[in-house]
């Protein structure tokens, strides 16, 4: 029996599935610990609710499609939106070599993941799927280039196997990002620092000192440390800001829908989210270098985290679980294969260009972050590595603003050149 649910009854399940998410992470120390979203959460359990009731008697769901388009759409003009260029001149040369060192590590992950999965007998563009769609590009990545491979390249399964490997990439990114700096820094010869019960009056006065400059820090880039990392903090936003950041997202999810036919048929044809996201940079820039228009970046903040919090909830409830059978095994060898070589990298490419210093190496653990999972897993990373040693003002200034939305950009040129190459 098929059931068709209209975009009331799709919204009702998809916040239905993000309260129920929650409500796991909160009970559950395995997910807060590994940072895994409530949408993840809550709609991997509603996805297998879902097959068991194909399974036994035979339900099929059709959800309502173009909300979860639209979602998906405001989440990439959300990235663009926030990706002031401003930022990557302030943050100076080691924020442009980090963002290079990135950028060629998303190449390797993807010819990684091509030439393992047509070793294996996959469709090549699979190893697209277990590259940066899914592991440097996380879940909301992957559910639109999945859409894209299964309408556009006929690839079967494309939007489940990358919700599953953006999934195993959190946990592994969380896994392997605390112990590879840990060595990088015992080869540097410190320390852990060591805490004293009964401190002095000079080292409770320096301890005093190190946190109002660690603060005085925080201050001054708060506004570069979070794009998706806390989307529970409080926010300040009125009505009018409200109204004046969606006429922003309206104007990019219209040059989207525009640009998608005109350039229909032409070597600039691209997916629709990706002009989405190109939009939303275009205007981020235009109006802020050129009239110099005061970006409300809060509100860009919470409509780009509850469309993409809308938008994996209903893409979870549609999948299909029965179609990740058959690919199992071969999956799961490429994603050790790409976690080893995302080891490799960090150790002796990363660490060595960022500088071999304790800046680095913790800039390291935030790499592998996200360069498995997401910025919220970077962020835990180094937040567990310098609770351990020493503050890294630097790396706390630089993985965020490439994490957050630098990578997006970079991995949306690399994936569409990819799939334009004949061997695809």
């Amino acid at each position: 029996m098929e059931v068709t649910l209209n975009g009331y009854y799709t919204l009702i399940l998809a916040t239905l599935v993000l309260l129920l998410g929650r409500f796991l992470v909160k009970r559950i120390k395995f997910l807060e610990d590994f940072n895994i979203p409530e949408p993840i959460a809550g709609g991997l359990i509603a996805a297998i609710m879902v097959y068991i009731l194909n399974l036994v008697w035979g339900y099929s769901f059709n959800f309502h499609q173009g909300l979860q388009t639209a979602t998906m759409l405001m989440f990439f003009a959300s990235i663009g939106l926030s990706a002031d260029f401003g930022r990557l001149k302030a943050g100076g040369t080691p924020l442009l070599i980090f963002t290079i060192v990135v950028s060629v590590f998303i190449v390797l992950q993807d010819v990684v993941g091509v030439a393992m999965a047509s070793a294996l007998g996959l469709d090549p563009l699979l190893g697209l799927v277990t590259g940066s769609i899914a592991l440097t590009g996380g879940h909301g990545t992957a559910g639109a280039w999945g859409v894209v491979l299964e309408e556009q390249y006929g690839v079967v399964g494309a939007t489940t196997l990358g919700i599953a490997v953006a999934t195993y990439g959190l946990v592994a990114g969380g896994i392997v990002g605390g112990p590879v700096a840990r060595r990088l820094i015992q080869r540097l010869g410190l320390e852990p620092t060591p805490v004293n019960p009964n401190p002095s009056k000079v080292e409770k006065l320096a301890s005093e000192q190190s946190l109002y400059s660690t603060k005085h820090n925080e201050d001054e880039v708060r506004s570069n440390r979070e794009m998706f990392e806390k989307p529970d903090n409080i926010r300040l936003i009125t009505a009018s800001s409200t109204i004046e950041t969606l006429a922003l997202f309206a104007a990019a999810l219209a040059f989207a829908d525009i640009m998608t036919l005109v350039a229909e048929g032409t070597a600039f044809e691209l997916p629709t989210f990706v002009w989405a996201l190109a939009g939303g940079v275009i205007i981020r820039n235009s109006l802020t270098m050129t009239f110099n228009f005061d970006m409300f970046d809060r509100a860009i903040d919470v409509i780009g985290n509850a469309s993409l919090s809308l938008f994996l909830a209903m893409a979870l409830l549609s999948l299909k679980l029965w179609e990740l059978t058959e690919l199992a095994g071969p999956v799961l060898i490429i994603l050790l294969v790409q976690t080893l070589v995302m080891i490799v990298y960090v150790y002796f490419v990363t660490f060595r260009v960022m500088g071999k210093n304790y800046d680095a190496a913790v800039l390291s653990a935030g790499h592998c972050g996200f360069g498995m999972g997401a910025t919220p897993t970077a962020i835990a990373n180094m937040q567990a590595v310098t609770d351990r040693y020493v503050p890294s003002h630097k790396a706390f200034l630089i993985v965020p603003m490439v994490g957050a939305f630098f990578v997006d950009i970079v991995n949306a040129t690399v994936l569409q050149i990819f799939t334009k190459l004949p061997f695809m």
